[in-house]
């Protein structure tokens, strides 16, 4: 199914990953981490796997939540979303993890 930006391409590598990651970054987005159980066009909204990562500022530290996320619910889909805070919007997001 295809479900975010990036649904169309191969599976990402970890160092893609971190490119885009380092990209919300840049433009000073904020990046959450949630999970799913299952693909639906009708599930808008996933579990926050905590509050969005406000005060993170490394790729680094982004990737370890995302592995933290994937032990605990290994068997969800994973998917990282970035948000602008001045048009307080979601802008981006893709899948980083399918079990």
């Amino acid at each position: 199914m295809k479900t975010e930006t990036f649904s169309y391409l191969p599976t990402l590598t970890s160092e893609q990953i971190e490119k885009q990651i380092q990209y919300f970054l840049n433009q000073g987005w904020v990046v959450g981490i949630e999970h799913s159980s299952r693909l639906d066009p009708k599930l808008a909204f996933w579990d926050w796997w905590k509050l969005p990562l406000f005060n993170v500022r490394t790729v680094g530290e982004i990737m370890s939540e995302i592995e933290a996320c994937k032990s605990k619910h290994g068997n969800s889909y994973i998917r990282i979303t970035s948000y602008d805070n001045a048009r307080q919007t979601q802008v981006m997001g893709f899948v980083v993890h399918r079990p």
